[in-house]
């Protein structure tokens, strides 16, 4: 079987994520810059070989004080650490269109196996005749496992930053010629 190339669709896809802010609200952000390629054996995603980056300087959760704390030493350390990265070494289907995505997740060069959710929506063609195919993938990670770990205590117990990272992400790839 012939190896297809599939490419990202950055108008229709992104890449979020949400984070508890003292402990009873959500703050969410996302990656304006990022990239996602797959190779597959014809069409099937089984097995496919996935590839992610998303420039650490491109974090946004519309704050731009915030957004700038993110940037710094004490989280991504966007000038020494410019890119997140994502190697997949499975994608194996649970049932129906549920299926689980594992891969080495490097973090300020921290690389640790995350497992993923993945909703595979199929395969459609555009109205342009590109075939694409459509994702939406969601899971947790533990910032402080990736050297995440600034936060500061409340007065009232507890801190202003959950450890625990919500991942939310929509991906649509375009098969390529």
């Amino acid at each position: 079987m012939t190896t297809t190339k599939w490419a990202l669709d950055p108008t229709h896809s992104e890449i979020g994520f949400k984070v508890k802010h003292m402990m009873f609200t959500n703050v969410s952000g996302n990656f304006t810059s990022f990239n996602v390629t797959a190779e597959t054996s014809g069409d099937d995603f089984a097995g496919a070989k996935i590839e992610f980056t998303a420039d650490t300087a491109s974090v946004n959760t519309n704050n731009e004080q915030r957004d700038g704390h993110l940037k710094s030493g004490d989280f991504f350390d966007a000038e020494t650490f410019p890119k997140i990265s994502f190697s997949a070494t499975s994608y194996t289907q649970v049932s129906g269109s549920d299926y689980e995505l594992v891969g080495n997740l490097t973090i300020k060069d921290v690389t640790k196996s995350v497992t993923l959710n993945v909703e595979n929506g199929g395969l459609m063609k555009d109205p342009w005749g590109n075939l694409k195919a459509g994702f939406t993938i969601t899971g947790k990670i533990n910032r402080n496992d990736f050297g995440l770990v600034w936060n500061a205590a409340l007065e009232t117990g507890g801190v202003l930053v959950s450890e625990e990272v919500k991942i939310n992400c929509e991906i649509q790839l375009v098969k390529q010629a």
